[in-house]
């Protein structure tokens, strides 16, 4: 009995040629322009602008709505005659510093939560005694134990910085996959280095996503708390800057104030968290 299996004649199926159609497409000019994100989103400016600008002389009321034109006139006086740029590096050190702090703890309550059951314990209390609790909530409780000042700035800041940044980093830390936890002690991590070489890494896209909320939430803690008490040590930041031309009925300034609280926040978003994102985690594959 034969069991070999059976042999198949061998045949060759010949293919037609696609001549006719192109093996790539090729853009034009405007379609490579378009495709860049920048010229995208300049456009969306300059049709917001142009709304602004429009709307207000329809109203024709300078004093309830300055247009797009005036607004750029008095942002640039502010520029030149250093005034506006002094509101901003006065806010930008306090905010800084609150920033930076509340950092360091954030860190300090996770790297205990993954290590121990009571750190665990201790960070699920007071986020959900904390995180619900708006930060310029705590701004009358600033004030009577640090005074007029600085220190009551960088409180209210810390705690608007601490408690997303921590929940966010420790759901990072509770996502790692366990093969990787048991790659990191296969080779001898532990403790602090375990989290600094092993978690951190595989966590960087939520530790990224905290820091974003956190600089969100520290930025307009800060502007609303100068807004109500702003000047320290004789010197008021950008928040001030917005209050004091508003009592003075500058509404121009005001606008320009504000549209340098916005162009702050696109320049740390756009040159600071995406910069790192593209060499960090995007480069590494982890997000698309």
């Amino acid at each position: 009995m034969n069991l070999s299996p059976p042999i198949r004649d061998e045949y060759e199926i010949t293919l037609t040629p696609l001549d006719n159609v192109p093996l790539e497409r090729t853009l034009s000019l405007p379609q490579r322009i378009w495709q860049q994100g920048w010229v995208r989103k300049t456009v969306i400016l300059l049709i917001l602008a142009l709304t602004w600008e429009v709307v207000a002389r329809i109203q024709n009321n300078d004093l309830l709505l300055p247009g797009f034109v005036q607004t750029a006139q008095a942002f640039v006086d502010g520029i030149v005659t250093g005034e506006l740029i002094g509101k901003v590096w006065i806010s930008l050190k306090v905010l800084l510093k609150g920033y930076l702090i509340g950092i360091v703890l954030a860190f300090a309550l996770t790297t205990l939560a993954v290590s121990t059951q009571l750190g665990r314990d201790l960070l699920s209390t007071l986020t959900s005694m904390f995180n619900p609790l708006p930060a310029i909530a705590m701004l009358p409780l600033a004030l009577l134990w640090f005074g007029l000042g600085e220190n009551s700035l960088i409180f209210v800041l810390v705690h608007s910085v601490l408690w997303a940044l921590a929940l966010n980093t420790y759901a990072g830390f509770l996502g790692v996959s366990d093969t990787l936890r048991m790659a990191g002690r296969n080779y001898g991590l532990r403790g602090l280095r375990f989290v600094l070489f092993m978690l951190v890494p595989a966590a960087l896209p939520s530790i990224l996503a905290g820091l974003r909320i956190g600089w969100a939430f520290a930025w307009r803690t800060l502007i609303a708390a100068e807004l109500v008490f702003g000047a320290s040590s004789g010197k008021g930041g950008l928040g001030w800057y917005i209050f004091q031309n508003r009592n003075e009925l500058y509404t121009d300034k005001v606008f320009a104030g504000l549209a340098m609280v916005i162009l702050i926040g696109l320049l740390v978003e756009n040159l600071g968290f995406n910069v790192i994102e593209r060499v960090t985690v995007k480069r590494w594959g982890m997000q698309r």
